[in-house]
């Protein structure tokens, strides 16, 4: 083994011979040769470089760090630069304890998260004066296609009768943000019309309309008065505000907006060459069953007590598929957790001090330009000017002098203006630099010792007069002490992979090695503008290279697009470029999308996102796809097949025998073959998506390649193509990416969250081709030793021809239900008092459980969930032979807490000792969990998704 692939895979040796003596094998090649069918492996290894210790990983990605150039950042387009504070740095981005934890789908384990997340909400809601928000989205550009979205879907029937179908974008957003719109309008008929806001007049043919605040050059209009107008004619308005401003600005909420989105990366965020960033998304009161994303919402638990859950989660896509809201499953949970603690950290009087300082200092540059002959053509503006450059001058000369100053602006295309953006790391040493290039292009003469002359010049018409931000956690943690302390706090009430494995299905909870994640926080990678001249990237760009060249080894493809930033984007993404494609050819009628009836919720979600009209196929009796089926409806769509997707091995952790013949039935017919690459851990190096047919897939980056879930996102998903799909890979109207024939951008950073690419880079150096093979066989022994040791237990639904399972397996526990009234969600709370997350619950069964364990785990720590899951069907045994009654047992009354433990008066027919100590191992560590199990339909029925003041439980109102 490499010195990396010691430290990765979780057993050695020793352990791995016993495990593979307990799944009944000899070797991992006997394993592999009975798991995976010959016939679609690989013959050789993966053709990628030799495994790097870490060390040498971390000088080589040294060297190309020092070949980024950073220069001061005044490009703006939504991305500034700021200042991370030290103490959020420290103990939430580089800190294990955060971004190791998963999507807080299981409340109790959660809370601390769902706390931070619960302050982020309440800042995007007393910052935009609206009634709800959601927990982050991807970025600013997706989160406002996603309100047009929200308006299109939540038209009245004799709006759908009317036509309203048209939808207004002011021609002064950002390029990026109409970008993205334009490519998700075009599939679903909806007519956008670019146009002036001021000149503009609404009228009963549009459903909605886009305003950026302040606007894409910088001024502050009176967007009151456009968004009265548009409601007048019945037109919906989404304002996409930077937040900083709304510090000062009147609130888009108190002119009228009916949504408001925007991103938080100023607020202590790094710009990361374009991610990961939290996007906000703000909105009004009616629209709260459609809007996208998660909402984190307060309920109480069993005993009463407050705890917070995501709310509304009947919208989730396993539940709706081809009906959800949206196909988006995740969030930037992580970021937003930054983002809200550096408004908590900094409270109202802090943020107040930072955006006036930002707006006095573009003030003063304002008015030295004016002073040297240049024009403002914003009379109100935050922290953007809107330049035009005295006559016989250009802006190419500009861009010489300021380079030469190691400085970037926004140039604009007519040669004679630009904007530059003031951010708050700008010092007056700063002001007084950028100064001088302006005056060496005039020929003017600046002061050596210049000051800054402080005053605010917005009109008091534009200015807020409300008070924000009032609850106390914004008001109690000024200090660093303090700060730190309630970091942890949150951090403590969680469970991550600090604690235990995560044995997630289908999300690859792997470990996340601190050599691939030191290089994110370095300022070489952290600190760049996505739109930065190529010239001072390359650094970046030579590791994106690399890391497309390895991604396309790995998956078989001609092609890789770097750009999707979520596992459900690159869906969207990889079915956008299969309707290019088809219509290239003049197939524009091709628009059926066969998907099985396992497949992932995101799979019909992201095909009626892009257009396609979703037919169902059966599965056999075994979990594979009934190949009669797909024939069937493959021939019966034949003129109008556009695609299958297919999850491959399969969502029921099996490795289907008929995979090639499947993709060929497709291509018989006309069609393309998508793959979701979410089980992609079970193909690396053994097998690969190009091998067994596919003309698409996409990578969940943040499970095979150990990018960190992070809470909740981020995550990236880049696509692999085939050759003849690679001319239609996503391109961008910022800096020229993608392929020849490109498609509208998907993210709005050409390479996605190009930062946290850098560790699925770093993963794969140090792993090098054999350490990636031997990656994917220690998760597929993994998985089978577990099937070995709760055999006779539980039994395990789906296998291959040879008793084998690939990388996960689902445990069939719907006999419980019947035997014990005991329900999967028991067994998943009941584990959380043996210090372990739950599997997957309910999917892709209903009463089931997935486990997938990857190969960072050891055979002890296998052994100890393999224990608790044991002693768990011992204590249903109990239920079953009448011991414990069906109501009140160990299983109906979890998760126990500390609390309940110690203060409650106990009268449960069992002693404190079996529901706080089952197994021996829990004395000598245990995680306790801070709430006991959650209510929630309560929840639900009692939306509040802010921080409650205490006054707020005891005067709640039903959700109608």
């Amino acid at each position: 083994m490499s010195t990396f692939l010691r430290r990765h895979v979780g057993s050695n040796e020793a352990e791995q011979k016993a495990m593979l003596q307990a799944v009944g094998v000899s070797s991992i090649e006997e394993l592999i040769g009975k798991t995976i069918p010959e016939h679609i492996r690989l013959k050789g290894e993966l053709n990628t470089s030799k495994a790097m210790t870490e060390q040498e990983y971390l000088a080589h990605i040294g060297e190309l760090a020092a070949k980024n150039r950073i220069f001061r950042s005044y490009i703006g387009l939504g991305y500034n630069e700021t200042i991370v504070p030290s103490v959020i740095l420290r103990n939430v981005l580089e800190n294990p304890g955060w971004y190791t934890a998963y999507t807080p789908y299981q409340a109790e384990i959660s809370q601390g998260r769902l706390e931070a997340l619960l302050n982020f909400q309440t800042m995007v809601l007393d910052l935009t004066r609206m009634e709800i928000a959601n927990a982050s989205l991807l970025d600013e550009a997706t989160a406002a296609a996603e309100a047009m979205i929200m308006f299109y879907n939540a038209r009245s029937r004799a709006d759908v009768k009317e036509g309203r179908v048209r939808f207004f974008i002011s021609e002064y957003a950002f390029p990026q943000t109409k970008d993205v719109i334009i490519g998700r309008a075009e599939c679903l008929g909806i007519e956008l019309v670019f146009g002036d806001p001021e000149s503009f007049t609404p009228d009963s043919t549009f459903f909605g309309a886009l305003i950026q605040y302040p606007d894409g050059f910088g001024r502050i209009k009176n967007i009151g008065k456009f968004i009265e107008e548009s409601h007048n004619a019945g037109v919906k308005v989404v304002v996409a505000a930077d937040i900083m401003s709304l510090v000062l600005l009147k609130s888009p909420g108190e002119l009228g907006a009916d949504a408001v989105v925007g991103s938080t990366q100023r607020f202590g965020v790094p710009m990361g060459y374009g991610g990961p960033h939290a996007a906000y998304f703000a909105t009004r009161e009616e629209f709260k069953r459609h809007i996208p994303g998660r909402i984190i919402g307060v309920s109480k638990d069993t005993d009463g007590n407050v705890a917070l859950r995501m709310a509304l989660q009947t919208r989730e896509q396993h539940i709706k598929r081809d009906k959800a809201t949206s196909n988006i499953c995740t969030a930037q949970a992580l970021l937003a957790v930054m983002a809200g603690m550096y408004v908590t950290y900094h409270g109202p009087q802090g943020l107040k001090e930072i955006a006036t300082d930002i707006h006095q200092k573009t003030a003063f540059v304002a008015e030295e330009l004016k002073r040297m002959g240049y024009t403002i053509l914003g009379e109100q503006f935050f922290d953007t000017l809107w330049i035009e450059l005295p006559s016989g001058l250009s802006t190419e000369q500009l861009k010489g002098i300021a380079e030469a100053n190691r400085m970037n602006f926004r140039y604009l295309v007519n040669d004679k203006q630009l904007t530059l953006s003031i951010g708050e790391p700008t010092t007056e040493e700063d002001i007084r630099d950028l100064l001088y290039v302006f005056a060496e292009l005039a020929r003017e003469k600046t002061e050596e010792n210049l000051e800054v002359d402080y005053k605010t010049v917005i009109a008091p018409a534009h200015l807020r007069e409300d008070s924000f931000l009032t609850h106390e956690v914004f008001n109690s943690y000024h200090s660093e002490s303090k700060m730190m302390r309630y970091l942890k706090r949150l951090e403590n009430k969680d469970l991550s992979l600090v604690h235990s494995m995560i044995p997630l299905g289908s999300c690859t909870m792997k470990l996340n090695a601190a050599s691939e994640l030191i290089p994110i926080t370095w300022p070489s990678f952290a600190n760049l503008h996505p739109f930065a001249p190529l010239n001072q990237v390359e650094g970046y760009h030579e590791m994106l290279r690399q890391l497309e060249v390895d991604l396309c080894e790995a998956t078989g493809f001609a092609a890789m697009s770097l750009q999707p930033n979520s596992g459900a984007q690159g869906e969207y993404a990889g079915l956008m470029v299969i309707r290019a494609y088809h219509e290239s050819h003049g197939n524009f009628d091709r628009k059926v999308c066969l998907i099985p009836s396992s497949a992932h919720g995101t799979n019909p979600a992201s095909a009626v996102m892009a257009g396609f009209e979703v037919v169902v196929t059966a599965c056999d009796e075994n979990g594979n796809i009934d190949i009669e089926d797909l024939r069937a409806k493959a021939d019966q769509y034949k003129d109008r097949l556009g695609a299958l997707m297919v999850t491959y091995p399969s969502t029921h952790g099996v490795f289907e025998e008929g995979i090639r013949e499947i993709t060929s039935i497709i291509h018989e017919n006309g069609g393309q073959v998508y793959m979701d690459g979410a089980n992609m851990n079970a193909q690396v190096g053994l097998t690969n998506p190009g091998n067994i047919g596919a003309d698409v897939c996409h990578l969940n980056l943040h499970k095979t390649f150990a990018i960190p879930h992070g809470g909740g996102g981020p995550g990236m998903g880049p696509i692999g193509v085939a050759a003849h799909l690679a001319p239609f890979l996503p391109g961008s109207v910022m800096v020229k990416s993608g392929g020849e024939n490109a498609i509208h951008a998907i993210s709005a950073a050409p390479w996605g969250s190009a930062l946290i690419l850098l560790i699925s880079y770093g993963y794969i150096k140090m792993l090098g081709s054999k350490g990636l093979r031997k990656s994917t066989e220690n998760a597929i022994l993994n998985a089978n030793y577990i099937k070995a040791r709760l055999q006779g237990h539980y039994n395990v639904l789906y296998t291959g021809k040879n008793d084998t399972v690939a990388h996960e397996m689902i445990l069939d526990c719907r006999e419980f239900k019947k035997t014990a009234e005991i329900e999967v969600a028991d067994i998943a709370k009941r584990l959380i008092d043996f210090g372990f997350h739950a599997p997957t619950v309910s999917f892709p069964v209903a009463g089931t459980l997935m486990v997938e364990p990857t190969e960072s785990e050891d055979k002890e720590e296998l052994d100890r969930f393999c224990d608790a899951m044991i002693k768990i069907r011992e204590e249903i045994r109990e239920v079953e032979s009448g011991k414990f009654d069906k109501e009140n047992n160990l299983l109906k009354n979890a998760p126990h807490n500390a609390d309940c433990i110690i203060n409650l008066e106990w009268t449960y027919p069992y002693s404190p000792k079996e529901a706080a100590y089952p197994l021996p191992y829990l004395k000598e560590w245990k995680y306790w969990v801070p709430v006991r199990r959650i209510d929630n339909a309560f929840g639900d029925r009692n939306l509040i998704c802010s921080c409650p003041s205490v006054e707020s439980y005891t005067n709640l109102e039903p959700v109608s």
